[in-house]
This record gives structure tokens, C-alpha cells and sequence, in this order.
């Protein structure tokens, strides 16, 4: 079984640079790529460019995300249910 060869990258975001790693996929192609830094940020992309890209939305996305769960927590934001009609 060969060896399988990681590639680290600085990721440019939004929100600053973050170390990514790149591990080729055997079975569907292309690149795996997470982020370490960023709890759950996994993503793929066809080549490395795509996984780039790929990869830096995936940490704008949790960022994002995690800013908006703590303003809720601390009541700095509030979302309310928004009823959708039934069509019966």
C-alpha cells in the first residue's frame, strides 16, 4: 500500500489566514481538506485549487456560525419562528 502524502497550506479568509490540510482521496479523486483550528471544518475539492476554496468557505461558514450561536446565548440576538402556510 503506498504511502499517502499530506499537503499543509495556509488558507486565506475572511476572517484571517488558518492552517489547512490537504490528503489526496483515493476513491472518489481529488482532496480531502480540514482545517484543525476550526472544530467540524472538513471539505473536499476536485484539485487543490477547488479544495482551497472549498475549504476556506467551510471555516467562514463555522466562524460565522459560532459568532451567531454565542450572541443567542448571551440574548444579544433573537430569532423568532417565522409560521409557513399550510396548504390543505
Amino acid at each position: 500500500m503506498a504511502k499517502v502524502s499530506k499537503k499543509t497550506s495556509g488558507v486565506k479568509t475572511k476572517y484571517g489566514l488558518f492552517k489547512a490540510v490537504f490528503k489526496p482521496e483515493t476513491d472518489m479523486g481529488g482532496y480531502v481538506a480540514t482545517a484543525p483550528a476550526v472544530q467540524g471544518a472538513v471539505s473536499w475539492g476536485k484539485n487543490l485549487t477547488e479544495a482551497k476554496k472549498m475549504i476556506a468557505e467551510c471555516i467562514e461558514g463555522a466562524v460565522e456560525a459560532r459568532v451567531i450561536s454565542e450572541a443567542i446565548e448571551e440574548g444579544r440576538v433573537r430569532f423568532t419562528a417565522k409560521r409557513i402556510p399550510s396548504f390543505a
